[in-house]
């Protein structure tokens, strides 16, 4: 039977293991979002091009989703019914799936960056290419929270749409269907309130070919939202060493 201060040793083995590899993740922020891929016959896909500022509303929805304000100003939009349909799963229309994106943190910088300047997540898949080089025509929306500190800033850099909210309320617009395009924003300026916790809304739209450009570059510490994967190798080692010691304890009662 093993004796306590060996078991000890080994358990605390295992909890030095798990706590490297959390301390390993900590440089990392994993959001998993909703993509929605359509077909080129909708109405706002494929058509018109140009910057296109005021489609959304200034406040986030109470469901969650963007709420449309297109007016005759917003020539790449046609209507309510159909933009609507942009963040929601609506079977006749789109298919949807996860997808994780891993924003890496820039040395021991505090700044977090995911950039792909080829941003084609669903080539080959849900509704296919259609005829296309790559899947062109989705939609894409993450949700996450985080604890404004202070000092904290957002930029985003792609094409097409693009609408960043910040507590429910839009902090970067970048509608319209257009080439890649930047815009940032200082969290000190919003009026947030150290120590508190606010919502994180991010909304992207690929609407034509022939490219897609998606990069973030932040340093507000996002609430990672990807599935844990299964035990480490620590993790393993500690539940092994438990299952050993009380394999060996059962035996030793059935002998005594």
């Amino acid at each position: 039977m093993m004796k306590p201060a060996v078991l000890l040793k080994a358990l605390g083995a295992g909890i030095i293991v798990i706590f490297t590899a959390s301390s390993a993740s900590a440089a990392t922020i994993n959001l998993t979002g909703t993509i929605r891929d359509f077909n080129d016959t909708h109405p706002d896909f494929e058509k018109e091009l140009g910057t296109d500022k005021g489609i959304v509303q200034s406040t986030l929805g109470a469901d969650g989703k963007p709420v449309y304000a297109g007016q005759a100003g917003n020539p790449t939009t046609h209507g309510q019914a159909a933009f609507d349909q942009w963040y929601r799963d609506v079977p006749s229309v789109n298919l949807s799936k996860p997808y994780t994106i891993t924003l890496d943190e820039i040395g021991n910088s505090g700044l977090y960056t995911y950039s792909n300047k080829s941003f084609f997540p669903i080539d080959g898949q849900l509704l296919g290419n259609q005829g296309n080089s790559h899947n062109y025509h989705f939609t894409y929306e993450l949700a996450s929270k985080f604890t404004y500190k202070g000092g904290e800033t957002f930029k985003f850099s792609g094409d097409d749409d693009l609408w960043v909210f910040l507590n429910k309320k839009l902090a970067i617009d970048l509608g319209g269907v257009h080439q890649t395009e930047e815009q940032s924003v200082n969290l000190d300026t919003l009026g947030l309130t150290p120590g508190e916790t606010y919502d994180f809304n991010l909304f992207f739209a690929e609407r034509h070919t022939t490219e897609s450009n998606f990069s973030i570059t932040t340093s507000i510490a996002l609430e990672s939202s990807a599935v844990p994967e299964p035990l480490t190798l620590g993790g393993t080692a500690l539940a092994g060493a438990l299952g050993w010691w009380m394999k060996r304890k059962q035996q030793a009662s059935r002998t005594a």
